[in-house]
C-alpha cells in the first residue's frame, strides 16, 4: 500500500473549547500530536506518501511537525471542508491511482495497516471497512457470512451473522475513488449507492480498543490508555516541571509545560507549554489545560 490520506479538516465543534485553539487531530496526546500517532502505524504499514487536509486553524499545520513525520507528508488546504469523499476526491494528484488507505485524524487505534491491506487485496471489493467486532444486530456495520458489509447506517443489504463498530479506518479501491464527488460523505454518498447497486464492500477485524476523540472524555480515555500501554502511572515532557508539592496521578503533562501549586492533577492533560496552579484543597480532576488557559473538564 503505497498512499494513505489523513483526514484532518474537520470543525471538531463537539470538543470546543479545545478546538478553538487547535485542530482535532493535532490534540496533544502523550508524547506527541494524535496525527504523529496515525502517521506512525501508517509507516509501520509500509505507506510511504500520506496526504492530510486542513482547513480549521490550518497554519497549526507547521512545516516543522510535518517535517518530524516517519513518513513523506503532502497538506493540502480546503478553504471549506470538502468531507471526508470531497477530500479524498481533492487529493487525487498527491496520491497517485490505486487503492487508498483513509485514516479519520481523530481516531487513535493500534491497527495492522499491512494486515488490513492485504485483506482488501484478497476481498477484490470496492473498499474494506475495518470493524471492530461486536454481537449481530449491534454497532453501525452489519458483517454476512464471507466478512461482507450487509448492513450500513441502518440499510441492509443481506443476511447478517455478526455486528461491528466502523472505527474510521479503511482502503478506498480505484474503482470507487474514481466515482468520488468533488464534496461529501464516504458513507452517505459513496459507500451507501455503491451497496444498493448490489455491489460489494469487505471488513476487516479491528481491535476491540480504539478512540474516537469526540468528547473531551473520549480524549481523556485516549490519553489514559496511552499511559496504560507504556506502563506509565503519569508523563511528564521534555522542559516541563511539577512542583514538589503536587502529585500528576494518571495524567500527562506536555513539553514545556509548569504545574504549580499544591494538590493533585487526577486523570488529566496539560498541553505543552500550558501553566497551571492547583489549590491542595480541590484537586483538578478529569480535565484538559490548554496553553491558553483554558480548563476544560470531561462531562460528568
Amino acid at each position: 500500500m503505497a498512499s494513505a490520506m489523513i483526514l484532518a479538516a474537520g470543525l471538531g465543534t463537539r470538543l470546543r473549547p479545545l478546538t478553538d485553539e487547535m485542530p482535532k487531530p493535532l490534540l496533544w496526546l502523550g508524547d506527541r500530536p494524535l496525527i504523529a500517532h496515525i502517521a506512525e502505524r501508517l509507516a509501520a504499514g509500509g505507506v510511504v506518501r500520506v496526504a492530510v487536509n486542513k482547513s480549521h486553524l490550518a497554519e497549526r499545520f507547521s512545516r516543522d511537525l510535518l517535517a518530524a513525520f516517519p513518513v513523506p507528508v503532502e497538506v493540502l488546504h480546503e478553504p471549506e471542508p470538502l468531507g471526508t469523499a470531497g477530500g479524498l476526491a481533492n487529493a487525487a494528484g498527491a496520491l497517485g491511482e490505486g487503492d487508498v488507505v483513509l485514516w479519520n485524524g481523530d481516531i487513535l487505534i493500534d491497527l495492522d495497516v499491512a494486515a488490513l491491506s492485504a485483506a482488501h487485496g484478497r476481498h477484490g471489493a470496492g473498499a474494506t471497512l475495518a470493524v471492530a467486532p461486536r454481537p449481530a444486530g449491534e454497532g453501525t456495520v452489519g458483517v454476512g457470512a464471507r466478512g461482507e458489509v450487509v448492513r450500513l447506517r441502518g440499510e441492509r443489504f443481506g443476511d447478517e451473522v455478526a455486528g461491528g463498530d466502523f472505527v474510521g479506518v479503511h482502503v478506498v479501491g480505484g474503482a470507487l475513488r474514481r466515482r468520488l464527488p468533488p464534496r461529501g460523505c464516504m458513507v452517505g454518498d459513496v459507500y451507501l449507492p455503491w451497496l444498493r447497486e448490489g455491489r460489494s464492500l469487505a471488513t476487516f477485524a479491528a481491535p476491540a480498543v480504539w478512540h474516537d476523540i469526540g468528547t473531551v472524555a473520549a480524549y481523556l480515555a485516549a490519553s489514559a490508555h496511552w499511559l496504560s500501554q507504556r506502563g506509565l502511572r503519569s508523563y511528564v515532557g521534555p522542559g516541563a516541571s511539577v512542583a514538589g508539592g503536587v502529585d500528576v496521578a494518571g495524567s500527562v503533562v506536555g513539553a514545556g509545560a509548569r504545574v504549580e501549586g499544591a494538590g493533585a492533577a487526577r486523570g488529566c492533560v496539560v498541553w505543552p507549554g500550558a501553566q497551571v496552579v492547583l489549590d491542595a484543597g480541590a484537586p483538578l480532576e478529569r480535565a484538559v489545560v490548554t496553553a491558553k488557559g483554558t480548563v476544560a473538564r470531561a462531562a460528568a
